[in-house]
């Protein structure tokens, strides 16, 4: 007794290579496949670029957030003081920020002095935020003391200032020149307050990623900030920076116990929650219209296969007459809708890989053909489109595209498995 072939065996697999050649009398069948392929291509290209893309957004807005500021900054809730004026200064701050240091995990804390104040040089102002922190904690801050194309030396903060490359730009300096800061609260005298006004040289000038602070940020050393804000004795925040910033939250516990007073927590996910929040909204509604996309593409295989069932009816009625199951039919013909599957796959995976790898020289061009100016730093934060390949990126757009053209292709090869071969060979 003849024993049954297992599924997929060799000849089921000819026969579908076969009926992949289509000859030019069938011509359409073989258009449609051409036309499944490049769809399929393209959707799975489109998909994988857009989640590295989305990839690379998150993972440079995050670097950049963790590389020039803190992970978690403790202020005071603040206490009416003898004039019935809110203050929220931090008295104990060198105490506090020592216990904060010995929570585990915690790699820095520093107080930090905030203001803001107009800066000046040569006719030219420009509004900067001024964080007053000492040598040592500036040295820690990856965005500015390792700062790509920074200029100056770093070792010389406490002669003078550091500002953000965009600052300096609007001001037109470089390391070594003076700029001034003027702040409105300065001295007290029984006429009222006068402005604050003082000169500094620019050691530093650094470059952390992102617009917004690059173009506002200045830094100055911490005793000199007390006496130009007149905060003398008292700090405005304690600067935290932890080993893991992406578990921030298991660390506010601990932080508010070794800080022992009246503080609040204000973490990097607190200041830039919203647009994290975007960002994954963002990518779900993306992720959903490239499936959409991907299916379609993946109905071309159907329409295909349909031409291919009604073409090789004959074929099939020959087949069942010779002895082959419904299932080596169906077989044949889910190979034939798989095959283009896979192969429109493993292009758009290429080209998407491609696309993601050599993504600045591609925008480059783009930016030379459309005649400059089509990444506005100012609006996007960032100096350049990001883009990040990650394999789970990619995994997941393999799966969608192979899942959906193999469950299309099941409905055209079930009908021509059962397609009955005496209707079939009535009429040749």
């Amino acid at each position: 007794m003849a024993s049954t072939p297992p599924p997929f065996a060799r000849f089921e697999w000819m026969i579908a290579w076969r009926y992949l050649r289509a000859r030019r009398a069938e011509g359409g069948v073989s258009v449609m496949t051409w036309i499944s392929l490049i769809g399929i291509t393209l959707a799975v290209f489109a998909l994988i670029a857009t989640l590295a893309v989305r990839s690379g957004f998150r993972s440079e807005f995050v670097g950049t957030i963790l590389g020039a500021n803190a992970h978690v900054t403790l202020y005071s809730h603040g206490a009416l003081n003898a004039a019935g004026q809110m203050e929220r200064s931090i008295t104990d701050f060198d105490a506090m920020a020592a216990r904060v240091a010995t929570v585990p995990g915690v790699i820095r804390a520093a107080p930090l002095i905030k203001g803001q104040v107009m800066a000046n040089a040569r006719q030219r102002n420009a509004g900067v935020e001024v964080f007053g922190i000492s040598k040592p904690g500036i040295l820690t801050i990856p965005g500015v003391a390792q700062s790509d194309g920074a200029m100056g030396d770093l070792d010389r903060f406490e002669d003078g200032v550091a500002i953000g490359s965009g600052v300096a730009r609007e001001l037109g300096v470089s390391p070594g020149d003076r700029i001034k800061l003027i702040s409105p609260n300065g001295v007290k005298t029984p006429f009222g307050t006068s402005p604050r006004v003082k000169a500094y040289e620019v050691v530093y000038i650094f470059t952390a990623g992102r617009y917004d602070i690059d173009r506002t940020r200045l830094y100055m050393p911490f005793a000199e900030a007390q006496s130009f804000f007149n905060r003398e004795g008292v700090a405005d925040e304690i600067e935290v920076m932890i080993t893991d910033p992406e578990a921030v939250d298991l660390k506010i516990l601990p932080l508010l116990r070794a800080a022992d007073g009246a503080v609040g927590v204000w973490t990097w996910r607190d200041a830039s929650g919203g647009f994290l929040r975007a960002l994954e909204v963002e990518d779900n509604v993306m992720f959903i219209i490239l499936s959409i996309l991907v299916l379609i593409a993946t109905m071309n295989i159907v329409s295909g296969l349909i031409m291919l069932v009604k073409n090789k009816g004959r074929d099939i009625g020959i087949l069942r007459t010779i002895g082959l199951s419904e299932g080596s039919v169906m077989r044949v013909f889910f190979i034939c809708g798989a095959f283009t599957g896979v192969l429109g796959t493993l292009f758009g995976v290429i080209l998407g890989c491609l696309f993601a790898s050599y993504i600045d020289p591609i925008f480059s061009f783009v930016n030379f053909v459309m005649g400059g100016g089509v990444w506005d730093p100012s609006i996007r934060g960032i100096y350049a489109l990001p883009a990040e390949l990650n394999l789970p990126d990619v995994l997941s757009a393999v799966g969608l595209s192979l899942g959906l053209s193999f469950v299309v292709t099941i409905f055209p090869a079930r009908r021509a498995a059962r397609l009955n071969p005496v209707e079939a060979l009535r009429y040749e």
